[in-house]
Formats: structure tokens, sequence, C-alpha cells
């Protein structure tokens, strides 16, 4: 996000510290992902509420009146935070639902210092998906009802996954919101991580890394973004030498095969 939106994502974000003090966060997550389902359906009502021309206090009153009966104070009051600010676009709103989604989901688990478990089981999920494609199929499959997918998903994961963990799962699967189901689980990851006040690297090596070579990298990323860093690590022997790293937008390249894709691009050009 940028600009105006930006600024608001900051603003409801800290606000939604002092309601996750005191309210069920976990149901505070499921309720708030099916607003951000119901705004994903109502083309119209999106629209309105992200409308800057719409006084701020018709929108909270509206919301009021669509989620009282519904949902939880909490939830209500979130919401209603939301969509009172200002936004540059639609779509903008929607994500700020969704982000505060995802901390109140993941709010226990933070209180009890376990986002680190949070993120290598999310990221485990995203690689046994690559390991497993008629999994990934399945999950990914329109035809198949959402029910039927977070089935699959609470069987795999039960007593092996931390309670939030399944619960965003479930989420990139059955609402995906026009992400590859990877890049849903990724983003999450990241959300996570940034409450943990982290990076997340993800690093693609084609031999496993030593404990000390592990510490060694999160130790010069963490001097050069500033920030503690969390390894997503994985072992690729495709890549033949060498370690590939992506923090954010940004990739450090050292590997035989990317360096022979480099050279190949400038012979074609």
């Amino acid at each position: 996000m940028r600009g105006i939106s930006r600024t608001s994502l900051e603003e409801v974000t800290q606000r939604l510290g002092t309601v996750l003090e005191s309210a069920d966060t976990a149901a505070l997550g499921r309720e708030l992902f099916e607003v951000v389902a119901l705004l994903e359906r109502e083309h119209t009502l999106r629209r309105w509420l992200a409308d800057r021309a719409n006084p701020a206090e018709a929108k909270s009153g509206l919301i009021g009146e669509l989620l009282e009966s519904q949902a939880s104070p909490s939830t209500v009051m979130v919401v209603g935070d939301v969509v009172q600010a200002r936004w540059s676009r639609q779509r903008d709103l929607v994500d700020a639902v969704e982000r505060a989604a995802v901390f109140a989901t993941i709010a226990r688990a933070e209180t009890e210092q376990r986002l680190t478990d949070l993120e290598d089981e999310l990221f485990r999920f995203s690689r046994l998906l690559s390991g497993q494609p008629e999994l990934r199929a399945a999950l990914t499959d329109d035809s198949v009802p959402d029910v039927r997918k977070s089935a699959v998903v609470e069987e795999l994961l039960a007593d092996k996954a931390d309670p939030a963990t399944t619960s965003l799962v479930t989420q990139a699967v059955t609402h995906p919101r026009g992400r590859r189901l990877e890049d849903g689980l990724e983003y999450f990851g990241r959300l996570v991580a940034e409450r943990a006040q982290r990076y997340v690297a993800l690093v693609r090596t084609a031999v496993a890394l030593s404990e000390d070579r592990q510490e060694r990298l999160r130790t010069v990323l963490a001097r050069i973004y500033g920030r503690p860093i969390h390894l997503n690590i994985d072992v690729d022997p495709s890549i033949m030498g060498g370690m590939s790293v992506r923090v954010g937008n940004e990739v450090i390249d050292g590997t035989v095969a990317g360096r022979l894709n480099d050279v190949r691009r400038r012979l074609a050009g």
C-alpha cells in the first residue's frame, strides 16, 4: 500500500492492538475473515465503503447494522474503524480487514511467543504442496466444496500444527482472493514475521545448510536489513551450487543456475 492507504493501515493496526488485549482473539479472527469473504462477494457494498465521498459515520453505522446480530462487538469495532479510514483502492480496505484477521488469529501464539513455530509450519505446508501435486490440485480445485477442503487441511494438520496455523492454511485454501495457494501461505507468513518484528528470507540452496552457516547467514542479513531475520530454507539440487536469497521483492542470486541464466540472457541480447 502507498500514500493514504499506507497511513490508514498504520493507524488502524495500532488501534487494533487495544482491541486484541480484551477480545476473544480466535473468535475475532474467524469473524473478521468472514467479513473479508462478505466484502469480496458484495461488490456494491465494498465500493460504497471505499468511496471517500461517503461520510465515515455513515459507513460505520452501516457496518453496525449489518454485523451487530451476527458478530461480536469487537468485530464491529475493528471493521467500523477500518471503513472509517481513507483508502486509495477498494482492495486496500479489504486487505486491511484481512490483515486484522490474521493478527487476531495469531494473537495467542504471539502472547505465548510461538510465532516462530507458526512461520515454520506455514512454510512446511507450502513445501508439502510442492512435493505432492495431487494434494495441491485437490486443494485448488474449484469443483471441490470448501467444507471438504477444510476437512483435508484439518486431517493433515491435526496434532501437528498450532491451531492458528490450521486456521490460516484453511483460509488460504478456501478464500485465496485471487492468489496462488503458495502465494497466500507466503503472504500470511510475512504477516506473522511482521508481527514478530522481523523479516523472512527464502533461501534456496543446493545442499542443506549447517546450523553454523544458518546462523552466519542470519547475522549478515540482519545487518543488511536492520531487523532480525527468519530463514525459510528450500533445498533444491536443481540450482547445482551456491544459494539464492529472497527478502520481500529483493533477490540475491548466487546460484550456478542463476549465473548460467544470466549468461544466456546476455548472449541472447
